[in-house]
């Protein structure tokens, strides 16, 4: 089995590299749906760069995606996978210079499909160098969150030094990469995450609070730690009922950010309290946003967060490696909740 594996790929070099290994999603459903398969080798075009894969991020969205209920926009890759990091093998090449990168540089990137493949075409503009030392798999754990975050918490929420954060599911991917950056810059950080080990995850990345859904009443312990004055940024992953318990623990002025509904799309809650304390409600998704757009987050990480990396104020959270064989098995850990951090496959060179 590993001479036809090393053969097979080996014939891939000797034909030019016309064929790559993917996952895939068979059919819509659990994650046995996924399996490995071949395509065509991706061609970049303008703007874009082919990145030879070495690891790829598992996210909430590509379960979702399996499931059939997170279809990918129009244009992108059916092949899942949101995130990865690797080498650039070729592409345009005025567009690297003006970005500042290189044919041969590792990067790692975000996309709008295609990563869990050993090949992948990347939008220059969404291509980030691998921060100081770390490793391919650590650098593919990074880009889906942190876009996210900077998107969701900074951009829309408006999140400053001195203000205090909630994050909803601390222990998630989203979680440990809101718990860094808020501390970072200077933020007061409260989350919830659903066991006292996920709790204590959190406080060893830096939140000062964190409160297990699961024994205590989010909104009446986010009360009591703030002397009643509520929080003024929320980042939500739920919706659902979670909403109306959110608006009652907010402070004057205090934004909720809804960056997905695992909780379900319906809610209510007291519009009354949203006018005298001045709230405001919001939500984003980001995967089908333009490429201009996710270029100028992908700036504002490169000069704002990439350094927070070399002074060790921020750190990649992998839980888990799987090879990319065995992103059956991933996904039902994604599925599970019994991770705190990233889950990552990787690829064989």
């Amino acid at each position: 089995r590993l001479w036809n594996k090393r053969w097979r790929q080996k014939s891939y070099e000797i034909l030019n590299l016309t064929v790559m290994r993917v996952v895939e999603i068979s059919s819509f459903g659990g994650p046995d749906v996924l399996r490995l398969a071949e395509r065509p080798m991706p061609v970049p075009g303008a703007g874009e760069v082919l990145v030879r894969v070495s690891a790829s991020g598992v996210n909430r969205p590509d379960v979702l995606q399996r499931k059939g209920h997170y279809a990918p926009p129009p244009g992108a890759s059916d092949i899942p996978g949101l995130e990865l990091a690797g080498v650039i093998e070729s592409g345009d090449a005025d567009a690297l210079a003006l970005a500042g990168l290189q044919l041969g540089q590792r990067v790692c990137a975000l996309v709008a499909g295609g990563a869990y493949a050993q090949w992948c075409v990347v939008p220059v503009a969404q291509c980030l160098p691998v921060p100081g030392s770390l490793s391919d798999v650590e650098a593919a754990s990074l880009p889906e969150t942190f876009f996210t975050v900077w998107s969701n918490v900074f951009d829309r929420g408006g999140l400053q030094s001195g203000e205090t954060l909630l994050v909803q599911g601390g222990g998630s991917g989203i979680g440990v990469t809101a718990i860094q950056l808020a501390r970072a810059f200077g933020a007061t950080v409260l989350v919830t995450a659903g066991s006292d080990e996920k709790c204590a995850v959190c406080l060893s990345l830096g939140a000062q609070h964190a409160i297990n859904y699961r024994s205590q009443d989010f909104g009446a312990e986010v009360l009591r730690i703030t002397e009643g004055r509520g929080v003024d940024v929320v980042l939500d992953m739920v919706a659902g009922d979670y909403v109306a318990r959110e608006v009652a623990c907010m402070a004057e002025d205090g934004r909720l950010v809804i960056i997905a509904v695992q909780g379900g799309t319906g809610a209510q809650f007291d519009a009354g309290l949203v006018l005298r304390r001045r709230l405001v409600i919001t939500g984003s998704t980001l995967r089908a946003r333009s490429v201009a757009f996710k270029a100028t987050i992908a700036d504002s990480l490169r000069s704002k967060v990439w350094p927070l990396f070399a002074s060790g104020k921020v750190a990649p959270v992998v839980h888990s490696t799987f090879p990319a064989a065995q992103a059956a098995q991933a996904h039902a850990l994604m599925e599970s909740n019994q991770h705190a951090g990233k889950i990552v496959l990787t690829w064989e060179p």
